[in-house]
């Protein structure tokens, strides 16, 4: 395959600078994910991931450098519904039923009422929610809200999914449970993701890699491999060598350290 062939990446973010007044939250930073890819951003707090998460969403624009999206700008890429996005709130409207929250980027954008109700559907049985269409956001669980969230993110079928934490308020038996639902809905849309964390485990169960920030200004200190094995991403995972080996190549990259840990460690 000649490099001209090669499909755009799903993100590719050169030299990008961002300050505010004088402070600088990211200087330099290079990053490329590739179509299908998820990537997790992990860092001490204020060095700058949610920030890159912005500037890759056109939610804020870089100092300097440029920032791509499947080969256009992060605008066109907006304009054209090429990403989804989800937070750590929810952010469902409570006057809204859970289909009519799903529905609502498909009903901005001009999709008939046939349309809409259609791909709702899909939406809900992917997410497992099907029984709970006609719920209001108050009737249903944290973790069932942010499920209902990410249902409305991939509605329009974006190629790319960007998330901010979207499993940071949750507890941990619900957030475990919603890792590995999201393994899942990766794997049947093949959307690339970008996914930012605090959590070391998270970020390791769910990524192909970990790219480790540093305190601001942010800058991209290390890329740690994770060859897990997409279809073995289960719960029995966590118990794996390997898994804890990642884990521990992910700490070490995060502390500094240089201990000669093999990047990209495979189960047996």
């Amino acid at each position: 395959m000649t490099t001209e062939s090669l499909p755009a990446a799903a993100v590719d973010v050169r030299a990008v600078t961002r300050e505010f007044g004088t402070v600088t939250a990211l200087s330099g930073v290079d990053l490329t994910v590739a179509a299908g890819e998820f990537v997790s951003l992990i860092g001490p707090s204020g060095c700058g991931k949610s920030t890159l998460l912005r500037l890759i969403a056109d939610l804020d624009r870089p100092t300097s450098g440029q920032v791509s999206v499947f080969g256009r700008s992060a605008e066109q890429a907006r304009l054209a519904h090429d990403y989804g996005i989800a937070f750590q709130q929810a952010g469902l409207l409570p006057w809204r039923t859970v289909r009519a929250n799903i529905e609502l980027p498909l009903s901005l954008h001009g999709v008939g009422r046939a349309g809409r109700r259609e791909r709702a559907t899909e939406m809900l049985d992917l997410v497992g929610l099907t029984e709970f269409a006609d719920h209001f956001p108050d009737q249903l669980s944290g973790g069932m809200q942010q499920r209902v969230a990410i249902a409305r993110a991939l509605a329009e079928r974006p190629s790319l999914l960007l998330m901010d934490e979207p499993f940071g308020a949750l507890d941990e038996m619900t957030r475990e449970r919603l890792q590995s639902e999201l393994v899942r809905i990766c794997a049947e849309t093949r959307a690339a993701v970008v996914f930012v964390t605090h959590s070391i485990p998270e970020a390791v169960f769910l990524s192909d890699r970990v790219v480790v920030m540093s305190p601001r200004p942010g800058r991209i200190a290390d890329v740690v491999p994770v060859r897990l094995g997409a279809g073995d991403r289960d719960d029995g995972l966590r118990e794996d060598r390997a898994y804890f080996d990642a884990v521990t190549a992910v700490r070490e990259a995060l502390h500094g350290g240089v201990t000669g840990t093999p990047r990209g460690v495979e189960t047996r």
